[in-house]
């Protein structure tokens, strides 16, 4: 069958086969994976939440991973990466992606103002090591914040579903009870389990942020259990700090979709970066090499811009990178790296 496929192809050069199926049906595709949005809910103030129908490549998720969801916009294509809320295994195929609208986030933007049913996207295979773990572990903790609520609440409805018999302790941090999604739904898990505890906290309404004796007081067992943990970055700071006073680092779990860069001193900055497949150079300005790829005219592939998915992964010929996350510094030639998340130390040579 691959090979009748890969004949089919190079009878339909220049373009994909999938290119002319999509004529037929968007969703209609032999490599590539898409979705119909059947269903979109807005149930908190600046979300909203799609439920898609993936076509037959989906082959489902694992409670805590994430996909690549890819919109065009204005006609250029942009990738971004969302976990799914709904428990694994679903019956139905079908999927939810309850998506934050953050500021200036041009693909969350878009999604809640312009996402309607019949819309057709682009969809990654399910990814990620921030997963539930089997066989399950007799006690789970999961702490979230903000929009980090969406790996978790997929870890705790599978819970659900499959009867867990365990201590379950879920504590989340949000601005107000009305910005948390599927409130309703949290509470009928609560009410149906009686072995799930599940706390809210609301910094602005006078609740203090994570510390020891929050944790003492919503899991007293946390040292037994295992955790689970997705937030913004001073949250989750917070936790890491007081699990590895207390040792328990090897039973702390992490998903985050943000990229934290080291610092980098301006006088190291220096020379020029040549995009040689484009014949193109630009004197570096310690940006990631992706963004320095687009402030030149070039348009690299690229999809999480966080160092997560590879989709911007290119050679680099000659030169020394610095890696924007650990400030390491790689300098052996014809290496293929990540162009979001690298940035020239003097003269490169990167193949684009």
């Amino acid at each position: 069958m691959v090979d009748l496929i890969d004949l089919v192809q190079t009878l339909t050069t220049p373009h994909p086969l999938d290119r002319y199926l999509e004529l037929v049906r968007p969703t209609l595709t032999v490599r590539q994976t898409r979705a119909e949005i059947t269903h979109v809910r807005r149930s908190a103030p600046g979300s909203v939440t799609l439920t898609l129908r993936p076509n037959r490549r989906w082959r489902g998720h694992v409670a805590g991973q994430y996909v690549q969801l890819g919109v065009v916009i204005d006609g250029v294509r942009h990738t971004r990466c969302y976990s799914p809320v709904n428990p694994e295994g679903r019956r139905d195929r079908h999927i939810q992606l309850t998506v934050k609208a953050h500021p200036g986030g041009l693909v969350s933007q878009y999604l809640y103002e312009h996402a309607t049913p019949g819309t057709v996207v682009d969809l990654s295979p399910a990814e990620g090591v921030f997963r539930l773990p089997a066989p399950r572990p007799e006690k789970v903790l999961l702490i979230s914040g903000g929009s980090g609520i969406t790996p978790v609440l997929s870890m705790m409805r599978t819970l659900a579903d499959e009867g867990y018999p365990g201590q379950l302790t879920f504590l989340h941090y949000a601005r107000s009870p009305e910005a948390v999604p599927h409130r309703a739904e949290i509470d009928a898990i609560a009410a149906r389990h009686p072995n799930f505890r599940i706390e809210m906290r609301y910094p602005e309404q006078g609740h203090g942020p994570f510390g020891y004796d929050e944790l003492e007081r919503v899991a007293p067992w946390y040292a037994e259990a295992q955790t689970f943990m997705c937030g913004p970055p001073p949250m989750m700071e917070a936790v890491r700090k007081v699990f590895e006073a207390e040792d328990l680092g090897e039973r702390l779990h992490s998903e985050e979709f943000t990229l934290s860069v080291a610092p980098v001193d301006a006088s190291e900055v220096t020379g020029a970066t040549t995009f040689s497949a484009s014949g193109v150079t630009s004197e570096n300005a310690g940006a990631s090499l992706l963004e320095q790829a687009e402030a030149a005219g070039l348009n690299p592939e690229y999809g999480c811009r966080m160092g997560i998915c590879f989709s911007c992964t290119a050679v680099r010929r000659t030169g020394c990178t610095r890696n924007l996350r650990t400030g390491e510094l790689d300098s052996d030639p014809d290496q293929p790296i990540q162009l979001c998340v690298s940035a020239a130390v003097g003269d490169v040579d990167i193949e684009i």
